[in-house]
């Protein structure tokens, strides 16, 4: 198993907190403007009482090892305020792709998307605003990247600028990148073969959302449904399947919360939210702690033990609408866990040479097959975890996504297709 050689870290961590705190405050500006779209902050107790994620599915068990300590993790979104109190120190650095944004990728971009970067890194590494209050992500101690993006009617091609923020997140020394987005579609562009390619020779963990039944998105979509990408699906508070907060495919790598969760906002404030934007992140900071808690291993590594340690759902291992199953921070942290040489979720390198002649098949006929199992029946790992309690009533007030329609839908579209994949509980 070789040492993990990081990318050269184009970016300097030192951005001087003057810089961060004169474009959060234009942020501020923004959310002001959107009041009425955004909850108002509850009480800080409520906020961390409400992450039922942290115990049910290892994660403070995982931070006796680590909290994630010295890793990046790169959250290509719609900007992060990056002045929230839950996020004070986190974000290092970040750039704009939309055109729109600014220089730090701290701007929060709406109308739909206004407030949904902030909530996803929250998720991913918040600080919380205290020891036991506001929102604390999966991997506290890592470093976030902000590349936002702006999709919908007018705004540059959607795919574009998911290509050029990965690219710019590999070059600017991302460990980890994090999409909570969707093409709605099975098939991808040929940009993305090469900003993806570039993550994958570059050693960089890709964690992408499945996309929500609820939005639309009735089968997983890429960039989920590329070689080498960690799809994320999403469960109820009881370890079941989620109807419309996620949706299924046989690419789906492992299954995380995405119902009853609660994000912050930008502007010091949280929000009740659902959907497979917010299972992503805390994925996202479960590979951050086995990057931290494992500095020899690639990323074939990572994602293997965070797929291999993650409790089946069913006898079978990988399951058609499971994956390998629902995550376990702390099992992916700490246990025994065989080298491998190669990522068990496939090549996007072995599938572009295949796929990308001139005589191939049609695309959406040749996704990746159904992976083979890793030699493991539900029984040996202790089966799904116990989580048959009922969800919490929200305590907070439901976020709108879209601002001037009077729905609720967290539909961006770019070209009618691109779209993140958060569905607000009042839908």
């Amino acid at each position: 198993m070789r040492l993990r050689a990081r990318p050269a870290r184009l970016l300097t961590r030192a951005r001087t907190t003057a810089t961060l705190v004169a474009v959060a405050g234009l942020a501020l500006g923004l959310v002001t403007a959107a009041a009425p779209l955004t909850a108002a902050p509850a009480a800080a107790d409520a906020v961390r009482d409400r992450q039922y994620w942290l115990d049910e599915y290892g994660i403070r068990e995982a931070w006796q090892v680590t909290r994630g300590e010295g890793v990046v993790i790169a959250v290509i979104d719609s900007g992060v305020d990056a002045r929230h109190p839950d996020l004070a120190g986190a974000v290092i650095g970040g750039t704009d792709v939309s055109g729109r944004g600014n220089e730090t990728g701290t701007l929060p971009l709406g109308p739909g998307g206004i407030t949904h970067g902030t909530m996803v890194a929250s998720l991913a590494a918040g600080r919380g605003s205290g020891p036991a209050s506001g929102v604390i992500g999966a991997a506290p101690a890592a470093s976030i990247l902000s590349i936002s993006l702006a999709f919908g009617p007018g705004e540059r091609s959607g795919d574009d600028q998911v290509a050029e923020g990965v690219r710019w997140a590999v070059d600017n020394g991302a460990d980890i990148i994090s999409l909570s987005l969707t093409r709605n579609q099975l098939d991808w562009p040929t940009s993305w073969d090469d900003a993806f390619l570039h993550a994958e020779a570059n050693d960089v963990v890709v964690i992408a959302a499945a996309g929500n039944r609820g939005n639309g998105t009735e089968q997983v979509s890429a960039p989920a449904t590329m070689p080498g990408v960690l799809a994320v699906g999403g469960v109820d508070r009881a370890g079941r399947a989620s109807d419309n907060a996620s949706s299924q495919g046989i690419t789906i790598g492992v299954m995380a919360p995405s119902e009853g969760l609660i994000g912050a906002t930008p502007g010091g404030g949280h929000s009740s939210w659902q959907g497979t934007s917010g299972a992503t992140p805390i994925v996202a900071g479960i590979a951050a702690l086995v990057r931290a808690a494992h500095p020899e291993l690639d990323a074939a590594g990572v994602i293997n033990r965070i797929i291999s340690t993650a409790r089946p759902a069913t006898a079978t291992v990988p399951d058609p609408l499971y994956g390998y199953g629902l995550i376990d921070a702390a099992a992916a942290v700490s246990a025994d866990v065989p080298a491998v040489d190669e990522n068990p979720l496939g090549s996007l390198a072995d599938w572009v040479e295949l796929h990308r002649r001139a005589d191939a098949e049609p695309l959406a006929g040749s996704l990746p097959q159904l992976r083979a199992g890793l030699g493991r029946g539900a029984d040996e790992t202790g089966g799904m975890l116990g989580l048959g309690s009922a969800p919490l009533e929200p305590v907070i007030p439901t976020l709108l996504i879209v601002s001037g329609t009077g729905t609720a839908l967290a539909v961006l579209a770019a070209a009618g297709v691109l779209r993140f994949v958060t569905r607000p509980r009042s839908q």
